[in-house]
């Protein structure tokens, strides 16, 4: 992986995104899961897939 360069004038900073008490705590029950069992809880997948087309990608950018 490169090097990325800051253009002249912007300053790149990432931040973490703070978590919810809710987000840790299912954090938490995960980790606690993997340990005991040694493996992966099954996530559940999405029911549909939500798309952009190319008429709402165009709106979205206009």
């Amino acid at each position: 992986m490169g090097y990325i360069k800051e253009p002249a004038g912007i300053d790149f900073v990432v931040d973490p995104t703070p978590l919810t008490a809710a987000d840790r705590k299912k954090i938490s029950e995960i980790i606690a899961y993997y340990k005991s069992t040694g493996k992966k809880i099954p996530l559940q997948k999405p029911a549909t897939k939500t798309r952009l087309t190319n008429t709402k990608r165009k709106k979205a950018l206009a």
